[in-house]
């Protein structure tokens, strides 16, 4: 494989850490099948604000997956978001605008792809009875859980470990709140690769079949959240469908004018 600075294009995941992440595959498999003259980097960084480093180093970086910790944070380094992006105040995707002859930064754009991914791997999930959520989180992935489940007229509720006027602690919820709201969705990191020993601190016990249990992890591909979810019957997903669905859409972000 060539060197990333003799590609046409360069793209890759802004995160930390980022052991748990198959972006870098799915694309650089993608790269090759497809014949584009690319490669996805993952640019595993502690501070945000080596993100001016990487575009300094990279002249032909074009695009940037954007991962936890830095979803909410990397909006004071953009110049503009689109409506998903700028209604959640949350970033997923950055896209480079470049001077199509010199080659100079123009603008970098914020997007969102987490809304419409989440969205899409719904299906008929959805039924009369599963018509409230609890969203265990309060970061961007979260924020864009709840405006997906928003956009399909569920009503959500935000749990976290700190209190606050919009969310619930996790010691708050009752066997009658748990009946209430039917679909509960994990957006926290707890329980991604390689911690696989944790989860949120949610009362399975009072779980039925009757519930629907989505994890945004993928990697792995049963989480404890999922198999504590599954012990007591309810129905369970795992995040990725919701990564390809994603992936795919960031792609069409980074070369919409090519």
């Amino acid at each position: 494989m060539k060197s990333p600075l003799d590609c046409k294009h360069v793209y890759g995941l802004i995160g930390y850490p980022l052991v748990h992440s198959f972006s870098m595959d799915y694309f650089n498999q993608k790269f090759l099948a497809e014949g584009i003259d690319a490669q996805y980097i993952n640019f595993e960084i502690e501070d945000l604000g080596l993100l001016w480093e990487i575009i300094a180093e990279y002249p032909n970086l074009n695009g940037l997956n954007v991962t936890a910790p830095y979803k909410e944070k990397i909006i004071q380094y953009l110049d503009s978001l689109d409506d998903d992006a700028d209604e959640i105040q949350a970033v997923n995707v950055v896209r480079f605008i470049r001077d199509k002859k010199s080659g100079e930064l123009i603008e970098l754009r914020g997007y969102n792809s987490d809304i419409a991914g989440f969205e899409n791997t719904l299906g008929d999930v959805l039924n009369p009875q599963r018509t409230s959520a609890m969203v265990l989180g309060t970061g961007g992935a979260a924020k864009a859980v709840s405006a997906a489940l928003r956009h399909r007229g569920v009503e959500v509720q935000l749990v976290s470990r700190r209190k606050s006027e919009h969310t619930l602690v996790y010691e708050e919820i009752t066997r009658a709140m748990v009946a209430n709201y039917k679909i509960i969705v994990n957006a926290t990191p707890l329980g991604k690769y390689p911690d696989e020993d944790q989860c949120p601190d949610f009362p399975f016990r009072f779980l039925t079949k009757e519930h629907f249990c989505y994890d945004l992890i993928y990697n792995p591909e049963e989480t404890l959240f999922l198999k504590k979810s599954a012990q007591y019957g309810a129905e369970t997903k795992n995040g990725i469908e919701m990564l390809l669905l994603q992936a795919f859409d960031s792609y069409e972000i980074w070369t919409m004018d090519d």
